[in-house]
C-alpha cells in the first residue's frame, strides 16, 4: 500500500508517476473522498467538544441543584448526531482504505518508461551458448524418452492439465536442485532457512499484495462447516513476509535474509497456449524463494545482492541466461524495481524467465504494520521488503535438460549436482 498522504499532499505528482505504469488514479473522485473525509472529521471534533461543554454546564448546574433534564436531554441529541457521524466516517475512511488496496506501488525513478516486453532494458548476458551438432529435442521429449519419468498425461488424468508426475532419476535431480540451491543460499549467501505453511489466511495475503487484486489466480479452499478459508501460497513470499507481520524489529537484527522451498500454487498460469510447454507454467510447481527485510536506505543495494543470489545459481549450473531491468508497465502490482532472469533454451532458441528478483519499498511492510526501532530513539520506521526467486525449479530442470541433452537422448549432469546424485554422471536414455 502506497503512502496516503501522497493522495493528500502529493496527489498531482503520485498520479504522474503511477501513469507510467499505465494506471490512472481517479484524480476528481479521489479529491471529493477527501474533501468528505475532513468534513466528516469536523463535524466529529465539533460535536466532541459540544458535548464537553454541556457536560461540563451540566456538572455545574447539579452542583447548584438545578434540574439537569435539559442538559441531558441536549447531551443525548448530540450523541445521537455524534454516532451518525462516525458511523459515516467508518465507513469513508473504509472506502478509502479499500481504494488504497487497489494502488499498485510507485515505479522507481531508476527504471525505463514502457508499458510493454520490448521496452524492458537488457542489462547482461552470461554464459556460451552451446553448439549442438545433432537433432535437438525439447525437455518434454526428453522426458518420455527417459521412459516417461516426467509423465504429464498421468498427471492429467490423476489432477488435470499444468500438473506433472516425475518419477526415478528425473525426480532425484529435481529433489537435487532444491538441496543445492539452498545449501548454497544458506552456506554461501547469509540466509536462514524456513519450513513454513502451504496454507495461509485471508489477512497474509492482504499483506503482501495478492488480495484483492488477483483472488481469481489463487486456489482458494473453503471449509462451511467450520466457516473458515485458506488458499494455496502463490509463493513462499506469502508466508515469510507475513513473519514480521505486526512486529518492532531492532535495527541491530537487520538485515533479515530468509530462504525457503515450497510448492508454489497458482490457478491461472497463463494462458492457452502461451508459454504452456511442457514445465513452463504449472498449476503447481517448485520454487526456493529468499527474501530480505532491510533499512529504506539498504533496499536498492540489497535488490543488487538477491539479484546476484539468484544468478550464482544459473552461473554454476553454468546455464547461459540473460538479466533484464523491466520497464514500469511490466512491474508487478507491488514491485517499484524488478529484475527477471531469463535462462536460455536451446530448442525453441528463446529465453524463458526463472528468476524475478523485486524491491518492494515500504509497499508491504505498511500493510502488515512491519516497523524498526533506531537504538536510542523512539520513533518506529517502516521497513524495506524484497523478494526473489533462487529458483524456479521446474524451470531450471527443464533448462538443464535441454542444454545438458546427448546426441543418444542421454543428459549429462551439471558438476555441482553431482554430489547431489551420488556423482551419477548422466541421467540414461530408456
Amino acid at each position: 500500500m502506497i503512502d496516503p498522504n501522497l493522495l493528500r499532499y502529493e496527489l498531482e505528482t503520485t498520479a504522474k508517476k503511477l501513469q507510467r505504469r499505465q494506471y490512472q488514479l481517479d484524480i476528481e473522485n479521489i479529491k471529493k473522498k477527501e474533501a468528505s473525509r475532513k468534513q466528516l472529521q469536523k463535524e466529529n471534533d465539533s460535536l466532541r467538544e459540544q458535548r464537553n461543554s454541556w457536560s461540563k454546564e451540566s456538572g455545574y448546574a447539579k452542583i447548584r441543584g438545578e434540574n439537569i433534564d435539559f442538559f441531558r436531554s441536549k447531551m443525548n441529541q448530540i450523541n445521537h448526531n455524534l454516532d451518525q457521524v462516525k458511523l459515516q466516517l467508518a465507513m469513508l475512511r473504509e472506502t478509502i482504505q479499500n481504494d488504497l488496496m487497489s494502488i499498485p506501488n510507485i515505479p522507481d525513478d531508476s527504471i525505463p518508461d514502457g508499458l510493454h516486453k520490448n521496452n524492458n532494458k537488457e542489462v547482461l548476458r552470461w554464459g556460451k551458448i552451446k553448439q549442438y551438432n545433432f537433432l535437438l529435442r525439447d525437455h518434454t521429449s526428453l522426458g518420455k524418452m527417459m521412459g516417461y519419468e516426467l509423465n504429464f498425461s498421468v498427471a492429467s488424468k490423476i489432477a488435470g492439465s499444468r500438473f506433472v508426475v516425475m518419477c526415478g532419476d528425473l525426480a532425484k535431480i529435481h529433489r537435487a536442485l532444491i538441496q543445492f540451491m539452498l545449501d548454497l543460499h544458506v552456506e554461501k549467501h547469509g540466509y536462514k532457512e524456513y519450513y513454513l505453511p502451504y496454507l495461509v489466511n485471508q489477512t497474509s495475503l492482504y499483506g503482501t499484495g495478492q488480495l484483492p487484486k488477483f483472488e481469481d489466480e489463487l486456489f482458494h479452499i473453503i471449509n462451511e462447516k467450520k466457516n473458515n478459508r485458506y488458499t494455496l501460497i502463490p509463493t513462499a513470499e506469502v508466508p515469510l513476509i507475513n513473519l514480521i507481520r505486526n512486529e518492532i524489529i531492532e535495527e541491530k537484527m537487520l538485515p533479515l535474509k530468509m530462504v525457503a522451498h515450497t510448492p508454489c500454487f497458482r490457478a491461472e498460469a497463463g494462458a492457452y497456449g502461451k508459454d504452456t510447454r511442457g514445465l513452463i507454467r504449472m498449476h503447481q510447481f517448485d520454487k526456493v524463494e529468499l527474501v530480505q527485510i532491510v533499512q529504506p536506505q539498504k533496499s536498492m543495494e540489497a535488490l543488487e545482492a538477491i539479484t546476484l543470489h539468484a544468478e550464482k545459481v544459473l552461473q554454476l549450473l553454468d546455464l547461459p541466461y540473460r538479466k533484464i531491468l523491466l520497464c514500469a508497465g511490466e512491474l508487478s502490482f507491488a514491485s517499484c524495481k524488478t529484475y527477471d532472469l531469463e535462462v536460455w533454451f536451446p530448442y525453441e532458441k528463446r529465453y524463458y524467465e526463472v528468476s524475478s528478483c523485486s524491491n518492494v519499498s515500504d509497499f508491504q511492510s505498511r500493510r502488515i504494520h512491519a516497523r524498526y526501532r533506531i537504538k536510542g530513539n523512539k520513533k518506529l520506521y517502516l521497513l524495506h521488503t524484497l523478494n526473489g526467486s533462487g529458483l524456479a525449479v521446474g524451470r531450471t530442470l527443464a533448462a538443464i535438460l535441454e542444454n545438458y541433452q546427448l546426441p543418444d537422448g542421454g543428459i549429462e549432469i551439471p558438476k555441482v549436482l553431482k554430489p547431489y546424485m551420488k556423482n551419477l554422471k548422466k541421467l540414461y536414455y530408456n
